[in-house]
């Protein structure tokens, strides 16, 4: 796999919920900020941003689990890739690192943690900035007719264990690199180091990238819902 790092970051294994062991990149001096990826990327998604924000803040950049250099943990229900276990995960890292309370910006799949934490451990989460993502009850309310074809994906993982992730295996680069083909915009979105970095961090983590999708359709929705219900 190839691996990348950002300038002047200092990297840590730090221990998540259940001991998942998380990836961390941490820089910078000042009150905490968090930063969590989305979905086919790694924490290197942030480096330009996360450089520019160690001027105000310490900035924390995890892989989330499941992705890149994160803990992979077998899917042993949904509870093993649901977003209470992953923002769970981003409470601890933050303790072992001394911050009682910090910003949590998130974009995609990290986005969606990010609102759980914020739900969570409100104690913690100080502020939250959500990106490129609806929330998960509003996601599959939308999704209709011809219109959700763009989400394919969100309907393949969510299948039972078994077949999603056989069918990926089979073509895990080009399933990958479809998603990072439909966000080109020029050739220097994404230089090739970085997107064989993304495509190989994928193809590596094929299982426990479809049980995280796989919770959303299941034990997330069922969370969310519950907290809808009683006006969270």
């Amino acid at each position: 796999m190839t691996r990348l790092t950002i300038d002047g970051f200092r990297y840590k294994t730090l221990p998540g919920a259940e001991g998942v062991d998380l990836n961390v990149a941490v820089a910078g001096d000042g009150p905490a900020i968090v930063l969590l990826h989305g979905f086919p990327q790694t924490h290197y998604m942030w480096r330009h941003v996360a450089r520019e924000l160690t001027a105000q803040y310490t900035v924390i950049v995890p892989g989330l689990r499941g992705y890149g250099e994160s803990g992979k943990p077998a899917e042993r229900g949904p509870e093993t890739y649901s977003k209470r276990t992953m923002a769970r995960d981003i409470r601890l890292i933050a303790e072992a690192l001394g911050h009682d309370r910090f910003g949590l910006v998130g974009h995609d799949r990290g986005a969606l943690v990010g609102v759980r934490a914020g739900l969570d451990h409100p104690d913690a989460v100080q502020f939250l900035g959500i990106l490129d993502v609806l929330p998960t009850l509003d996601t599959w309310d939308v999704l209709r007719g011809v219109d959700a074809k763009v989400a394919w994906h969100l309907y393949l993982m969510a299948q039972p264990v078994g077949l999603p992730e056989k069918m990926i295996r089979a073509v895990g680069p080009e399933f990958f690199g479809s998603f990072l083909d439909a966000w080109e915009t020029d050739a220097s979105t994404f230089p090739l180091e970085v997107r064989r970095h993304y495509i190989d961090s994928s193809v590596n983590a094929v299982d426990s990238i479809v049980a995280d999708y796989r919770a959303t359709a299941s034990i997330d929705l069922d969370m969310d819902r519950d907290d809808r219900e009683v006006g969270k």
